[in-house]
Parts: C-alpha cells; sequence; structure tokens
C-alpha cells in the first residue's frame, strides 16, 4: 500500500486495536478502497489527517508514502494481508505518520473488507483519525498504573521487611532476614549491605550477592568517603539516581562495584533514640531516580529495620545478664567425691530453633556430706531442681535456694529435714514462686541411697548390667507449697546403687514435649540412658545432644552419679536381719548372723570385738527406741577390705558418747564401740537413723 521504509520508534503490543470513542477527536476522516482498480479515495477529513492537499494526493496508495513512514507502511501492508488471507471482515491498528513539520504522530485506521459471493475481497472501506490525544491519555493512565503499581509493591516490600523483623530476635536474625535470597528479591535491590556503629566506627555485618563485598570496607571510619559514613554522620538518607551521580560522589567506592551494574542506590541511617547504631544500603540494577513515594517507602523501611536492630541489641543486652545471673547460681564446678563419678549438665530452652529469651530455673547440686565409710567412698548429697517460672526472677530465686539447701544438708540435717527446711525457707521469701526439687543423699561405700521427692520427677537408675528402670519415690508437695498448705513431713524412700550403677536425676524439660505424654517421655529417656555409654560424661553429652536436636522451651538440667565398680570382685555381699524389741530369739539369730559373717568373710581373729561391737548397737537400738531395729553386715571391697555393721532404728535422737562413773551400769556402750572399731558413725536415714561401725579385714580369700 506505501512505499517500503524504517522507523526507529514502535508502538507497544498491548496497546489496544479498537479506541476508546470517549477519548477520539473530532478529526476523522473515511476512505473507500477499491482493490479491483487499486484505487484509494478519501474524504476532505481524511486529507486533513494525513495533512495532505488535495491537490498533493493522486488517489493511489503509494502516494501516501510521503507521510507514512516505511517501516510502518510494512506492518499496514502485512496486517491488511492477513485480515484478507484469514477471512476476517475487519482490521484496525495504530501507526505513525509524518506531518508536513516533520514530527511523527499517532493514527488510528480501521477498514472493513467486502468480499463477493464466491468470498473475494474486492472492496475495503473504513475510517482514518487523528489518535494522538488518545494514545497520550492512554500513556498517562498506563504510567500512573505502573507508578501506582510500583508504589504498592514498594508498600508490600515494607509491610513485608516489618512482618519478617517482627520475628528477628538478635541481631543476626535481623541481618539473615536482609541477607537472604528472599530477603532480596521482597526489598527489590540487586545488592544489599549493612553496618553497624561501634565506637566510632561502622563494622559491615552483611552483604550480598556474594561478590559485593568491597575489599577494606569491613570495618570503616565514620569520616570516610563512604555513602553509609555519610548518612551515619548526618543522619539523613542518601539517594544515588544514577552511575554518574555515583561515581563523582562516591569516587573511591565506584570502582569496585562497577561489576554489579548498580544504576542507583539507597542509603539510609538506622536512627534508635536519637542516635545512629548503623546504616544500610540497597543498590538497583534495574532502575534511575527516585519519586518521592520511593523515598518516603525506603525511610519508612529504614526506619523499621532500626527498630527492630535495638530490639535485638536490648535482647542480647538482656539476655547475657541473665545468662550470666544464671551461670553465677550454678555452682561453679562440681567437687570431686570419692567413690563415684558425677556429670551435670545445662541446656537453655530453645524456640522455634532459637535460644529462649528468658532463662529458667532449673538446677543441680552436689554436696559432699560428713561422716560415711572410713576408706573407699564417702557420702554425697545430690539435688535436682526447677522454680517456676522462666525470667530473671526465677533464676534468683533457685540460687537462693540452692544455697540453703546446700547449707541444711552440710549441717547433718536428714533428707526429710532438708526439704522441709528448704520449703520453709521458700514460703518465708514473699514470691510467688514455688520449686519442684529432688534430694538424693547416698553413702557410696554401702550404696544406701536415701531419696526425698518434692513434686519432681522420679529418678532413674541404671543398672551394671546396662538396663535402667524407672525408680518410684514417694513425694510430697512442691517446695513453698507444702509450707504453706502445712505439709511439712516428706516421705524417704531407701534405694541400693550397686557398683557400677547410676543414678540418673533430671528436671522435665528433658522428658516434655509439647501434646507428648510425660510417661512416654520418661520411657524414652530410660531406653536412651540403656543404649548410652557407660560413662557417665559420654552418656550426659549423649543425652543432652539429644534434647538439642529436639528443641524445647524448657530448660534442661540433669546430674548423673555412677558409684564406682570395686577393685576386685565382691565375694560376700550383704545379709540383713530385723530384731523386734522382747523378741529374743531374733537377738539370738541376729548374734549367730553376725557369727557366721565373720568366719565367711575371714575375719576370725576379731570375731570377738566384731559380735561385742555389734551386740552393743543392737542394744542400745532396742533401749533407747521404741521400734525395731535392722541389722546389716557388709562385706567391702575396695581400696581396703573391710567388714560394715550397721543397725538401723526409728528415733531421729542421735547416740551420745558418755563417760560412765565407777558405779554405773550404762554409758560404756559407745565407748566399747570406739575402742575396738576402726570406725563408726551416725547418719540421718529416712525417718530415723543409722549407727555403723567398721572392722578391717585381713587380706586373703575369705
Amino acid at each position: 500500500m506505501v512505499d517500503r521504509g524504517a522507523s526507529a520508534l514502535s508502538l507497544p503490543d498491548d496497546w489496544p486495536a479498537h479506541p476508546d470513542p470517549i477519548l477520539a477527536l473530532n478529526r476523522m476522516g473515511s476512505f473507500d478502497w477499491d482493490l479491483d482498480n487499486g484505487l484509494f479515495h478519501m474524504d476532505a477529513q481524511a486529507h486533513e489527517v494525513f495533512d495532505l492537499r488535495p491537490e498533493e494526493y493522486d488517489g493511489h496508495p503509494e502516494s501516501l508514502s510521503v507521510r507514512v513512514p516505511r517501516a510502518e507502511g510494512i506492518r499496514l501492508d502485512a496486517l491488511v494481508a492477513q485480515a484478507i488471507k484469514d477471512g476476517s471482515e475487519n482490521y484496525g491498528t495504530y501507526f505513525r505518520l509524518r506531518c508536513r513539520d516533520g514530527h511523527l504522530r499517532w493514527t488510528h485506521t480501521q477498514g472493513y473488507i467486502r468480499r463477493d459471493a464466491a468470498g473475494r475481497p474486492y472492496r475495503i472501506v473504513g475510517i482514518v483519525r487523528d489518535a494522538t490525544r488518545e494514545l497520550s491519555e492512554i500513556e498517562s493512565r498506563r504510567e500512573r498504573a505502573v507508578r501506582d503499581e510500583a508504589r504498592r509493591r514498594q508498600t508490600d516490600v515494607v509491610e513485608a521487611a516489618t512482618a519478617a523483623l517482627a520475628h528477628a530476635r538478635t541481631v543476626e536474625d535481623v541481618i539473615d532476614v536482609l541477607r537472604d535470597t528472599n530477603g532480596l528479591t521482597r526489598l527489590g535491590a540487586t545488592s544489599l549491605v549493612m553496618g553497624l556503629v561501634e565506637a566510632g566506627r561502622i563494622r559491615l555485618v552483611a552483604d550480598g550477592p556474594e561478590n559485593s563485598f568491597v575489599p577494606g570496607t569491613r570495618i570503616t571510619r565514620v569520616d570516610e568517603p563512604y555513602p553509609m559514613s555519610e548518612v551515619v554522620r548526618t543522619l539523613g538518607p542518601r539517594f544515588i539516581e544514577s552511575p554518574e551521580e555515583f561515581a563523582e560522589r562516591y569516587p573511591v567506592l565506584w570502582p569496585h562495584i562497577t561489576h554489579l551494574r548498580i544504576t542507583s542506590a539507597a542509603y539510609l541511617p538506622l536512627i534508635a533514640q536519637g542516635r545512629p547504631i548503623g546504616a544500610v544500603g540497597l543498590l538497583y540494577g534495574d532502575r534511575r531516580g527516585f519519586t518521592p513515594e520511593d523515598r518516603t517507602v525506603l525511610v519508612a523501611l529504614g526506619s523499621g529495620i532500626a527498630q527492630s536492630l535495638q530490639r535485638a541489641m536490648l535482647y542480647e543486652q538482656e539476655m547475657d545478664l541473665a545468662a550470666g545471673l544464671q551461670q553465677a547460681m550454678l555452682p561453679r564446678s562440681i567437687p570431686s567425691v570419692p567413690g563415684c563419678d558425677v556429670a551435670v549438665r545445662y541446656r537453655a530452652a530453645t524456640v522455634g530453633g532459637m535460644l529462649a529469651r528468658d532463662i529458667g530455673g532449673d538446677w543441680y547440686d552436689l554436696i559432699p556430706l560428713p561422716g560415711g565409710s572410713s576408706s573407699g567412698g564417702g557420702r554425697v548429697g545430690a539435688v535436682i531442681g526447677d522454680v517456676q517460672g522462666h525470667d530473671t526472677h526465677a533464676a534468683a530465686v533457685m540460687g537462693q535456694l540452692r544455697i540453703v539447701l546446700r547449707a541444711y544438708a552440710a549441717e547433718g540435717h536428714t533428707p526429710a529435714a532438708v526439704m522441709a527446711r528448704a520449703s520453709g525457707f521458700l514460703h518465708e521469701l514473699d514470691t510467688d514462686r514455688f520449686a519442684t526439687c529432688l534430694y538424693a543423699e547416698a553413702d557410696l561405700a554401702t550404696g544406701v541411697v536415701q531419696v526425698v521427692r518434692a513434686g519432681h520427677t522420679d529418678p532413674l537408675v541404671r543398672d551394671p548390667d546396662g538396663t535402667c528402670r524407672r525408680v518410684p519415690v514417694e513425694g510430697g508437695l512442691p517446695l513453698g507449697l507444702s509450707a504453706e498448705f502445712g505439709r511439712l513431713t516428706y516421705p524417704v524412700s531407701t534405694l541400693e546403687l550397686d557398683p557400677g550403677a547410676t543414678l540418673v536425676l533430671f528436671t522435665d524439660g528433658l522428658v516434655e514435649q509439647p501434646g507428648a505424654d510425660l510417661g512416654d517421655g520418661v520411657r524414652a529417656l530410660a531406653a536412651a540412658v540403656a543404649a548410652g555409654p557407660p560413662h557417665v560424661r559420654d552418656l550426659a553429652d549423649l543425652l543432652i545432644r539429644d534434647a538439642e536436636e529436639r528443641g524445647g522451651e524448657d530448660d534442661v538440667a540433669l546430674l548423673l552419679l555412677r558409684r564406682h565398680a570395686p577393685d576386685a570382685p565382691r565375694p560376700g555381699g550383704r545379709l540383713q536381719q530385723h530384731v523386734a524389741p522382747g523378741d529374743p530369739e531374733a537377738l539370738a539369730e541376729a548374734r549367730h548372723l553376725t557369727r557366721a559373717a565373720v568366719r565367711a568373710w575371714g575375719a576370725g581373729e576379731q570375731g570377738d570385738e566384731i559380735e561385742l561391737v555389734t551386740d552393743e548397737l543392737i542394744t542400745n537400738a532396742l533401749m533407747h527406741t521404741e521400734g525395731a531395729a535392722v541389722v546389716t553386715l557388709r562385706y567391702l571391697t575396695g581400696a581396703g577390705r573391710r567388714l560394715r555393721i550397721e543397725v538401723e532404728d526409728s528415733s531421729s535422737a542421735l547416740p551420745r558418747r558418755r563417760e560412765a562413773g565407777e558405779s554405773g551400769v550404762s554409758g560404756r556402750g559407745l565407748l566399747l564401740v570406739d575402742l575396738m572399731a576402726d570406725g563408726w558413725g551416725v547418719e540421718a536415714r529416712g525417718g530415723g537413723k543409722c549407727v555403723w561401725a567398721e572392722f578391717g579385714v585381713p587380706r586373703g580369700e575369705p
């Protein structure tokens, strides 16, 4: 239809083929194209649209090439030919024409194809009109839509970033939100940098992508010629709208980032309470310039990042303080106690894989106690407990409670009395907190363990053969509550820890899981203990590692105590006899039992002394108490072979050695025990006491 040509201009494909009639101009003409003779007739209005005088047009479409650029003519010819070939009834498009003064303007044409009975096209009639204002309106609407979409995306950026930062608890969490791939996508930046102000310097804490780091900028001074330094100094943002501006304003930095193909950048100060705490830079590779709306949104984004950073910094300070307080409250070291191996562990709670903000009141302690056998093992108190709550107050209460428990135990009170006094102390603190606790007092020479439980979980025992079992312990109310309700009597349970056996004490954070039964958790722990390594330190590491992998919103305290195995196989064991008051046969049986043990265990040379001491201890128990006595004879090996006599009664009154007068008929019992035995002592046990004496046994096979 027209001369073939070329044009540097092009029309976007998504512009409409049919005009909006409201936006159309009045300047519109018609044409009639006779396809058989090739004549293209136009009315006067069409001449005006093409900016042609009537004498300048000869009726042939080729004459319009003076107004229609070559590229546009090719496109129009192709469009019409395709419509004819497809059998279409009409076509329409926008094209550019060159006016008499040389400028290009948009025009729209609409043609209707007439066909004969055989379907052959013979005529096209249609209109042409000036579409300049129409397309200008369309372009304006499109630009407004693009701006609105950009503004919406920027607003979404702030909302998404704010939502993500709301879950950030630490500075590293904030950095992760900004640094990860999704974060960069949300922020719409090609590259991102962030620095924190520390002692007059800016320390770079985040940069991305990987190849965006500039050597020498890990730590910079505030007065150096870098954009982050400038926004920290001035407390105002810096918007760099072109590569040329970047190169001119920051010539030191620009050569190092040219490979990123940056076209614009925004550097924002991070201000908290009127002082700069850092700066963030967003570098773009797909935009030039920033609208006022862009700047407002980015400044708001910087404010949100600053608030998150401030919260994270305060959180880390609180965590450091809380962790320091709790560490100060827990024992600095665990004492070495003859006759056992001990391992303790503590793990802070985690939430979503992160360290919990508030610390708990879990604690452990190991208390060396006076008394015990003359050799081969001491007495020790093991404590595990948990103060209600997760805050610094819980940690402070825990520290005080740990100290008083240690003091009461070291003073020699019975386990039940230790627990009752601790409950009274906690009640008198005038705090709303209570505590669960378990106190185990162990004689490592004999393996006798007395356990008192105040609302705490039962202990576990792993036997020397590797099996692990839960040991049910009758208990009382938690500390604090028992004093408040006047129920300070705590029952005492006694168990025997064989050589090589391990006592496992723990807080409920080790076995509790949301939605799971506590019993299932204890059974799972027992299975893990049974399958774990024999050494207590390795076993403790395993149990804590398992707890960390599971996570949990409660702290965990763990204490493992393993009684040493003897140096040689234990040939004897123990013999026990119950002696009731007024039962001469039981007393005689106890004497026979002693005589048999002396012979069996190779202590015949000391038989008379051992019998006399045993008889004296039994007699004292029956005379000075109202109940029965339990006589236990043990053969102990280890550092030295010993025969140990224990007489247990239900009285808490301790025996007292005193000098008898010349005519006195009593008072010589404990004096004889002291003279004949190699060692003797008294232990609080359950609701009463145990008086013991030991004799060395000569080397040799019993």
